[in-house]
């Protein structure tokens, strides 16, 4: 496989990739850092990529442990698992406080929730991955990761409106 057919492969995906390492890594440099090394590694592979039904499903794949990698060695002992929020510009600056706050409430929720849990609602909330998209990259089947995500959406919603709800009475 040559190179320009290589990034057209590995283009579409590449950013992605970047994100889901800044979720797991929560550094930009270390995502970064990420991002280099996985491509290098699909590089090294390139000519077995042909044999994969779906190249962007097994570079998440390789994202994800190489991430998972990461954060278990001792050197890189700082970084943890953190839900990244995206700002928007378009909102009005009340709002865009409000958001903040909202996000940063979730993020605090998500920290709490299992790994697994934080991965699945990432792949499927954030980056809108299918399923079956998400069955090979976390190797599961599809009832684990629905029940998984439900349980990561109903922690977040139960959260959430008991933090709302705190201070109203109820009759």
């Amino acid at each position: 496989m040559k190179q320009q057919a290589f990034l057209k492969i590995i283009d579409p995906v590449k950013d992605k990739m970047y994100r889901l390492a800044l979720r797991l890594l929560t550094s930009k440099e270390a995502a970064e850092d990420a991002t280099q090394e996985v491509i290098l590694k699909l590089w090294d592979r390139k000519d077995k990529l042909k044999h994969y039904a779906n190249v962007e499903a097994f570079a998440m794949t390789v994202t994800k442990n190489y991430c998972l990698d990461q954060l278990k060695l001792k050197h890189n002992s700082h970084l943890k698992i953190v839900h990244q929020n995206y700002d928007s510009g378009s909102i009005s600056a009340q709002r865009a406080l409000e958001v903040k706050d909202e996000l940063s409430w979730v993020d605090k929720i998500l920290k709490e929730l299992p790994e697994q849990q934080q991965m699945i609602f990432q792949l499927r909330d954030v980056e809108q991955y299918e399923f079956e998209e998400i069955a090979k990259i976390m190797d599961m089947n599809h009832t684990a990761i629905r029940v998984a995500l439900s349980r990561a959406r109903k922690k977040i919603r139960e959260s959430l409106t008991k933090k709302h709800n705190y201070g109203i009475a109820r009759n």
